[in-house]
């Protein structure tokens, strides 16, 4: 079964990589056959199925209608072409604002907010929206570890290791790994300003967009804020963030339509939903269940926690590249949830502190969603935002830019954190 599974697995990515136009279909066929091979329990599909991560774009994605309705973007688009030299700082600045906000939102939401306003400038400027709107994806992705906030595998590590906020900035009297993170997205800046090399249009607004309505702006603000609030309550339920995301978007939906005395702004922004992203994350999440269930997973952590050995510094470069590389593939959270207690029972066997491997397992295993298009739910999103403005996005379109971002991002965190926790 295990062999079969692997196969499978293997043969999804590859026919994907070939026929990106029918990703959806792949997919969803691979997960049928994991589900009536048996490899997929009946059980585990509704467990398999992140319904926090759906609701969350589900309700997003219709708040963030109501939100481009406003012209809120085409504002915020204006004043960015005020404020940059040309087109390649737009992108730089455009990466680095989606970065912070994901340090302390989830990256999917984060994707979700600044995509369109990145899409509006591209289209003010007349230029194809794909490198901006990939940079964005994986700046969210780079950013998402520097704070207990940012993303799901820092709340389970903060969880495991009994961290609190203020610990991954400053821990037993070094500097945390926020710091380590955001060295990795400043070393970004460079390889950005290599690639968007040729983008030196010179860029201003000819006038400024007029917002009749800011209550979707102040919707999302709210969702931000509650978004960040929610991630400091103990023993929540696990679909919070998407019920917040649903709710603020049902409340938007309701308020459009009592206001203009028609259902047609709601209906519109339920149309505007990208279901085929939905649907892929649901095939998706099943098969990666399924290779969970069939052992593989734990057999890649064992793998590779073994392979370094007793030696300090290979184990922690095994952990950090390895992680890159199984995250290239497979979704991190079940990845880093059987690595957690594989580090600890290898670091209590050595006799050390846990903390330097934990730390390498997060750079890794969330950076490592960059190397790929479907690597990270943000990823996924970012395509998807693509597809629907006309542009299909192959795995080398996406390598152009998510493999360097990854390269020099999680070099100069694996260097940060060995010097200062080794």
């Amino acid at each position: 079964m295990k062999i079969l599974a692997i196969i499978l697995f293997l043969t999804m990515y590859v026919l994907m990589t070939v026929f990106m136009r029918r990703r959806i279909w792949i997919v969803l066929a691979t997960a049928l056959i994991f589900i009536v091979s048996g490899i997929l329990p009946f059980r585990a599909i509704p467990e398999a199925i992140n319904w926090n991560v759906l609701m969350m774009i589900g309700g997003t994605m219709i708040l963030v209608d109501f939100f481009i309705e406003s012209r809120m973007p085409n504002l915020i688009a204006d004043w960015l072409l005020d404020k940059a030299k040309n087109v390649m700082w737009v992108i730089i600045f455009m990466s680095l604002f989606s970065g912070f906000i994901s340090a302390f939102v989830d990256n999917v939401a984060t994707v979700l907010m600044v995509a369109p306003v990145g899409i509006v400038v591209c289209r003010k400027l007349k230029i194809s929206p794909v490198p901006m709107i990939l940079s964005i994806a994986v700046s969210s992705n780079l950013q998402g570890a520097a704070t207990l906030v940012g993303d799901t595998t820092s709340i389970m590590l903060g969880a495991y290791a009994k961290m609190d906020f203020m610990s991954f900035f400053w821990m037993k009297g070094r500097l945390g790994i926020f710091f380590a993170v955001e060295l990795g997205a400043l070393a970004t800046v460079p390889v950005m300003m290599i690639l968007f090399r040729g983008f030196r249009q010179k860029v201003r607004a000819e006038s400024r967009t007029i917002v009749e309505d800011m209550f979707p702006t102040w919707m999302l603000i709210l969702m931000v804020v509650l978004l960040i609030a929610a991630s400091f309550i103990p023993g929540k339920p696990e679909i919070t963030n998407g019920l917040i995301c649903c709710v603020l978007a049902a409340v938007t939906a309701v308020r459009e339509a009592l206001k203009n005395r028609n259902a047609d702004g709601a209906l519109h922004a339920l149309m505007s939903v990208d279901y085929e992203t939905l649907f892929l994350l649901i095939g998706l999440f099943l098969v990666i269940q399924g290779i969970t269930e069939a052992g593989i997973i734990t057999d890649v952590a064992n793998a590779i926690a073994g392979a370094g050995g007793k030696n300090m510094f290979l184990l922690y470069t095994i952990i950090v590249w390895g992680s890159v590389a199984a995250s290239a593939f497979v979704d991190n959270i079940p990845y880093v949830a059987t690595m957690l207690p594989v580090i600890r029972g290898i670091t209590a066997a050595l006799g050390v502190e846990p903390y330097l491997l934990y730390f390498g397992l997060l750079t890794g295993a969330t950076l490592g969603g960059n190397l790929t298009p479907i690597g990270a739910s943000a990823n996924i999103t970012a395509t998807g935002l693509l597809k629907k403005e006309g542009y299909e996005i192959t795995f080398a379109d996406f390598a152009k830019i998510g493999i360097p971002f990854t390269l020099i991002a999680v070099l100069t965190g694996y260097l940060f954190i060995w010097f200062v926790w080794s």
